[in-house]
């Protein structure tokens, strides 16, 4: 299993209001290169994979507050390789309709990994939520 890390600015750009998770669109990057946990942006990842794959949208299924709990429920992705990506250990999530498509978290696989054309990486969250904010 994945471990998943948050981004340490996303908690400060979630209440300056830099997000809205209800309209905006969040997006995969891979890299071969751990983020630091004090990135805020795209562009401060070593050689980010924003494309080489068929999808790299995550597609909400259902977001909203209970009880004082923020859930953000994306459906599980499974990604199609469309050329050869890789080497990459980490996935990124990041909001590609915020100003400087901010980072939200990611996930380290553990290991190195390619996808050649036609393979796949299925993205599957666990519980069914990407992030819960109390």
């Amino acid at each position: 299993m994945a471990e998943y890390t948050k981004i340490n600015s996303f908690s400060e750009a979630l209440a300056e209001g830099k997000h809205n998770f209800e309209t905006n669109t969040l997006k995969v990057a891979l890299t071969n290169t751990a983020p630091l946990p004090t990135a805020t942006k795209l562009s401060e990842l070593t050689d980010p994979i924003t494309s080489g794959m068929d999808t790299m949208t995550l597609v909400k299924t259902s977001s909203g507050q209970t009880a004082g709990t923020y859930k953000y429920i994306p459906a599980d992705l499974t990604m199609t390789a469309t050329a050869e990506v890789g080497p990459f250990r980490y996935v990124v999530i990041y909001d590609d309709t915020s100003t400087d498509d901010l980072l939200v978290c990611f996930f380290d696989m553990g290991a190195s990994i390619s996808r050649e054309i036609g393979e796949t990486l299925k993205l599957e969250f666990q519980e069914g939520e990407l992030f819960s904010l109390t």
